[in-house]
C-alpha cells in the first residue's frame, strides 16, 4: 500500500451528472488526478438496430442541458448519411436555435455554476467578497436572479422555433420543420434586443462590441464594467489564470455550419492553426470500464466491462487524435476562429476559459442578430430525401462545452453502430495506453490543497472551468 496521501472529492454540486476526482498529494498540492465518470447509461447501444431516423428522437434525450446539440449531430450524420443537406435558410435556422441553447449554456455557467464559489465564508475578507455574496450566493443573488429571467426570455425563440426545448425534434437533415413568417422574424428580433440590453446593462456593463474587440489579456484585465469586470477582478486577486493551466492544444469541429461557411471556424490549434483532419482518430479503452480495441469511432463500439477491471477508474473513453490529447470548448472555438484575445489567452487556466465563454456570448450574440435579419420568409426551409440501405455519416457540431461529434453506420436499412464522443469526454478522459492524463487530469496537478479541506476550493475551480456534463460523457 503507497502512504502517498489521498483525498477523493466528489460527488460535486453545480455540475451536471456523477463526477468524481481521485487525488494524490505531494507537499499541499495535487501531484497526480484520476478523474471518475462513475454512472453508465448505454445510449450507444440503445441506438443499434433501431431506424436510422429515431436517432433524431432518442440521442437529445441523452441531456437535458444540450439536447439541442446532440439534435444537431444526429441530423447532420444522418443527413451525411443520406447525402442531403439543409436549405441555405433552413442550415441558418438550425444555427440559430443552436446558438440560443449554447448562450443559455454559457449564462447558466457563469451565474449559476461557476460564480457562487467565490461568495463562499473562504473568501471572507478580500476586497471584492460582499459584492460577490449579493451578485452571486446561491438561489439568493441578484445577478442569479436577472439571469434565470433573461434567459427564460431569450428561450422564447426555441418555443418559436423549435416548438420546445429541450429535446425538440425541430432540426432534421434536410433543415427545420418550422418556416418562419415575416411576424415571427420580428419576433426573433425584438427577442435579441431585449436580451442585448441586459448582456450590455448587467453582464458586460458596456457595449458588446467594445468587449469583443479587446485585442489582450492584459487589455481585458483592465475591464471594470458589469459582473465580467467583477470576475475579472476577483481572478485577478487570485491568480486565476495560473490555476489549471491547459496544453495549449485545441480543437473545434466548427460551430453553425452555414452554406458560406462556419459562424466559427474549424481547425486545430497547437502554436499554430492547421486543419481538421479526424483520420487519426481514436477511443482508447485501456482505462475505461469498456471491452473491445482501440478504434476510430466508425469502427467503435460500446460494450461495457461488467466486471470492472482492475486498472480502469472511469466509464469515460479517452479519445485521441494522433496519440494527443486536444482541450475543447469556447475557448477553443475562439482560439481557432482567430480572435486575438483568445489567441493570447492560449494554454491558460481558469481565467482563459471563463473570459472565453464570456467572449463568446459577446460574439455569438452579435452572430445571432446576423442570422435573425437575414431571415427570408420566402425561402425554403426544409427538403426531404430517403434512408439509404447501406451508408455511414459523421455529424460534427460545437456544444456550448465544445467538440461533440456522433458517428453513424447504416446496414440493412437500421443502424449497425453510432458512436458518440462529447466535449466532456475529451476534457474528462481517463489515462490513455500510454498513461498520458486527459486535459481535466492535467490541468488539475500542482492545485493547492489547504490543510483539512476535503472539498479543496482550487479543484473546484478547475473543473468547473470546464462546465462538465457528465451525462453526456457517459451517454
Amino acid at each position: 500500500m503507497s502512504d502517498t496521501p489521498r483525498l477523493v472529492v466528489g460527488p460535486f454540486n453545480r455540475v451536471e451528472g456523477d463526477l468524481e476526482v481521485h487525488l494524490e498529494l505531494a507537499e499541499g498540492h495535487v501531484a497526480s488526478a484520476r478523474v471518475n465518470a462513475p454512472l453508465y447509461r448505454g445510449f450507444e447501444r440503445m441506438l443499434e438496430g433501431k431506424d436510422p431516423r429515431d436517432a433524431l428522437t432518442i440521442t437529445p434525450r441523452i441531456c437535458g442541458i444540450c439536447s439541442i446539440s446532440q439534435s444537431a449531430a444526429a441530423a447532420r450524420a444522418l443527413g451525411a448519411a443520406m447525402g442531403v443537406a439543409p436549405t441555405p435558410q433552413g442550415a441558418a435556422m438550425a444555427a440559430l436555435i443552436h446558438a440560443v441553447e449554447n448562450v443559455s449554456d454559457h449564462l447558466t455557467h457563469f451565474n449559476l455554476f461557476f460564480m457562487p464559489d467565490f461568495a463562499r465564508p473562504v473568501y471572507a475578507g478580500h476586497v471584492w467578497h460582499d459584492r460577490a455574496v449579493a451578485r452571486f450566493t446561491a438561489i439568493e443573488g441578484s445577478a442569479i436572479r436577472t439571469a434565470v429571467e433573461a434567459r427564460a426570455k431569450l428561450m422564447h425563440i426555441l418555443g418559436l422555433m423549435a416548438g420546445k426545448w429541450p429535446h425538440t425534434l425541430a432540426i432534421q437533415p434536410g433543415g427545420v420543420t418550422r418556416a418562419p413568417g415575416p411576424r415571427d422574424k420580428i419576433r426573433i428580433e425584438t427577442t435579441l434586443r431585449a436580451f442585448r440590453r441586459y448582456l450590455e446593462e448587467v453582464v458586460f456593463g458596456a457595449p458588446l462590441e467594445a468587449f469583443a474587440a479587446l485585442s489582450s489579456a492584459e487589455e481585458m484585465m483592465r475591464w471594470q464594467t458589469g459582473d465580467a469586470g467583477l470576475f475579472l477582478e476577483i481572478a485577478q486577486d487570485l491568480r486565476l489564470n495560473d490555476l489549471g493551466r491547459g496544453a495549449g492544444r485545441y480543437m473545434s469541429h466548427g460551430a453553425y455550419p452555414l452554406e458560406t461557411g462556419h459562424g466559427f471556424a474549424p481547425g486545430l490549434w497547437d502554436g499554430g492553426l492547421g486543419p481538421l483532419d479526424l483520420s487519426g482518430l481514436t477511443e482508447d479503452l485501456s482505462h475505461a470500464w469498456m471491452l473491445g480495441a482501440e478504434a476510430h469511432p466508425f469502427a467503435g463500439e460500446t460494450r461495457p466491462d461488467e466486471a470492472m477491471r482492475e486498472g480502469a477508474y472511469s466509464w469515460c473513453k479517452a479519445p485521441r487524435l494522433n496519440g494527443q490529447t486536444f482541450e475543447v470548448g469556447a475557448l477553443a472555438r475562439q482560439v481557432i476562429d482567430g480572435h486575438p484575445l483568445a489567441r493570447d489567452l492560449a494554454g491558460g487556466g481558469v481565467l482563459a476559459r471563463v473570459a472565453g465563454r464570456l467572449l463568446e456570448i459577446a460574439r455569438t450574440q452579435i452572430f445571432m442578430e446576423e442570422l435573425a435579419r437575414g431571415i427570408d420568409p420566402a425561402a425554403r426551409f426544409m427538403i426531404h430525401a430517403q434512408i439509404p440501405e447501406h451508408a455511414r455519416g459523421v455529424g460534427l457540431v460545437e456544444a456550448a462545452r465544445g467538440a461533440l461529434g456522433h458517428w453513424l453506420r447504416i446496414e440493412r436499412g437500421r443502424i449497425a453502430g453510432y458512436q458518440i464522443i462529447a466535449p466532456t469526454t475529451w476534457n474528462f478522459s481517463p489515462r490513455d495506453g500510454q498513461g498520458v492524463p486527459g486535459p481535466l487530469e492535467a490541468a488539475l496537478v500542482g492545485a493547492l490543497v489547504g490543510e483539512g479541506e476535503t472539498t479543496p476550493v482550487s479543484v473546484q475551480h478547475i473543473v468547473r472551468s470546464f462546465d462538465p456534463c457528465m451525462v453526456c460523457t457517459v451517454h
